[in-house]
């Protein structure tokens, strides 16, 4: 028995229902909403989408190739388009893939900005007032909400990815700004908490430099900041921060002071490593060669860096024992590596005198060998001041004759009355001062002070020439030889009373007068006019002077005219000088 297989075909009750069934499908999706859609083609401007509609849509290629060109679809994908147009001219829709991948990411931000969610994005380029963040859309990131302090360098951050807060959300305006330092805030605040638990003075930390400043770099300490003094940042010498640190360095750190109260922290860098003044007496002993490096220059010396912490100071008077320095920069540079020796360290006030010229020997300490008291020497002069003459003995060392070691009788206003610059001059060696490099010379000491033989030369009693020089109200000044000058008393100018010196004298006249005293220590010669006319009264002294040329003593005539009373002869002078000189008796005076 045969069975017959009938086959059903589809009525038109079916076609119809199809047909309402798909149109309903195109009725659920409107114009500019997010659709499903297979990719049915990929030609060479569009991407073909079959979204359920009677027609295929189509996309612009572009929408799916990425800067590098390369495209990411292919035939049979399943993507999220938007519709935009239902039909174009040709019949087809119009969709966009980029259009439904924006509308995406709004409605994620916008969940994520209602649940007050962090968004990442990477800021892209800076625009009026602050940056522009590519959060999937474009954001706005205003200036002052990039860090916790503004920041004028905004442009350091282009290019780099960040977590944001949405601080404002409106999709009708397309306006999303964020905000980096909420985020920071909040960290910083918990940072905080914590380093507070452990900031104690002493405490040794881990740090950031934040900030620097001529004074110093603040240092974040994790949600606190500490101020690094830039004189506790090297027991060296430091002129700004930036020789040392850069803003970014992580360093460790002692905290020197804390305050709980006002939250600041003092910290020190060097007081990690131990104070180099610590045994310095030991390494850096007076007399001790050194090398160090010239790190400073100032009018009075030079600072000389010995290691980091210690510099010691060459003063200018230690530079040389000859050479007159005016400024140290003519002996040494800043940077240069000199040779020294320590004359005196002081590790309470940290103070270390240095000296140059000690490496050498003291030429001085040598003069005392090559130029003995009394040695005669043969120099030119250097120089000629109101005190006297310096001069060239050898290089870099002068003698000084003082005006009053030039002559022993001559009075000298100033040296130049007599001497020039580059004259060579003859000298005996006085005396040398060592420790104060002194040299003393004299020129009146080559010949014998006339002084000395003076009594002998002027004996009391003598007539001598002499001529008025100057008249005080005390008497006047007579010079007896060249340089040598006595005082005539107003008493001993005449008999009677004198009230006025120039009523019996007058510059520049000659008198004959009588030696009363010399003294020698004192240079002084006591001079009378009144004796030689008292005694040339009876005629006797006058002939006596001019015939023995004013040179017997008139205790020598008394000797004498004693020695024909009694028959005696006297001293072998004295006879001598009697015989020569006639006597003030008449009875005598004819026998002569």
């Amino acid at each position: 028995m045969t069975v017959q297989q009938t086959t059903s075909f589809p009525t038109t009750q079916d076609f119809e229902a199809l047909l309402a069934e798909h149109e309903g499908q195109q009725e659920l999706v409107r114009e500019n909403e997010i659709t499903r859609g297979k990719v049915l083609e990929i030609g060479a401007d569009y991407v073909l989408v079959d979204i359920g509609f009677k027609s295929e849509g189509r996309i612009a290629k572009v929408e799916f190739i990425d800067e590098a060109g390369e495209i990411h679809v292919a035939v049979g994908d399943e993507i999220d388009v938007l519709l935009e147009r239902r039909e174009d001219e040709s019949g087809q829709c119009i969709l966009s893939k980029e259009r439904a991948d924006r509308m995406k990411v709004w409605e994620v931000i916008a969940e994520k900005a209602e649940a007050d969610e962090l968004v990442r994005g990477i800021i892209t380029n800076r625009v009026k007032g602050g940056l522009q963040v590519d959060i999937g859309v474009k954001a706005f990131l205003p200036g002052s909400q990039v860090e916790l302090r503004p920041t004028r360098n905004l442009d350091k951050y282009i290019g780099q990815e960040f977590a944001f807060k949405i601080i404002k959300f409106n999709k009708q305006r397309g306006n999303i700004v964020l905000s980096r330092r909420a985020l920071l805030e909040k960290e910083r605040t918990e940072l905080k908490k914590k380093t507070l638990e452990k900031l104690k003075t002493g405490a040794v930390i881990d740090g950031i430099v934040k900030n620097l400043t001529d004074y110093g770099a603040f240092v974040d300490l994790g949600g606190i900041d500490g101020l690094l003094h830039i004189t506790d940042m090297s027991w060296g010498r430091v002129s700004h921060p930036t020789e040392l640190f850069n803003v970014g360095d992580e360093i460790q750190v002692k905290v020197l002071k804390f305050s709980p109260e006002s939250e600041r922290v003092s910290l020190g860098y060097k007081q990690l490593s131990p104070d180099p003044w610590e045994g310095a007496e030991d390494r850096y002993p007076v007399g001790i060669h050194v090398l160090g490096k010239v790190v400073s220059l100032i009018d009075y010396g030079a600072f000389v860096e010995l290691e980091e912490g210690i510099e010691g100071l060459i003063h200018i008077s230690e530079m040389s024992w000859t050479r007159r320095i005016k400024h140290p920069s003519r002996v040494v540079s800043e940077g240069e590596i000199v040779k020294c020796v320590v004359l005196s360290l002081d590790t309470q006030a940290k103070k270390v005198s240095l000296g140059i010229k000690q490496i050498e020997a003291n030429p001085w300490t040598l003069l005392e060998e090559r130029y003995p008291v009394g040695t005669r020497i043969l120099g030119k002069i250097r120089n000629i001041t109101d005190f006297g003459v310096f001069v060239g003995i050898e290089e870099g060392i002068d003698g000084l004759v003082h005006i009053s070691d030039i002559s022993w009788t001559q009075k000298i206003r100033h040296p130049s009355e007599l001497y020039e610059v580059g004259h060579e001059v003859e000298a005996v060696v006085l005396n040398i001062d060592v420790e104060n490099e002194r040299f003393s010379l004299g020129i009146k000491q080559l010949e014998s002070d006339p002084w000395e033989s003076l009594p002998q030369r002027y004996p009391p009693g003598k007539i001598v020439g002499a001529r008025i020089t100057k008249i005080t109200d005390f008497g006047a000044f007579a010079e007896v030889e060249d340089g040598i000058e006595g005082l005539i008393h107003i008493s001993e100018l005449a008999d009677e009373r004198i009230e006025d010196p120039r009523e019996v004298v007058k510059v520049g006249e000659d008198h004959r007068v009588e030696v009363i005293s010399v003294d020698p220590k004192e240079r002084k010669i006591a001079l009378s006019i009144k004796n030689f006319v008292r005694r040339s009264e009876t005629g006797n002294l006058k002939e006596y002077s001019e015939q023995s040329g004013a040179t017997a003593q008139l205790g020598d005539l008394l000797k004498g005219k004693l020695g024909e009373l009694t028959g005696e002869e006297g001293e072998e002078g004295g006879v001598h000088e009697a015989e020569a000189a006639p006597s003030t008796d008449d009875s005598a005076g004819e026998e002569e």
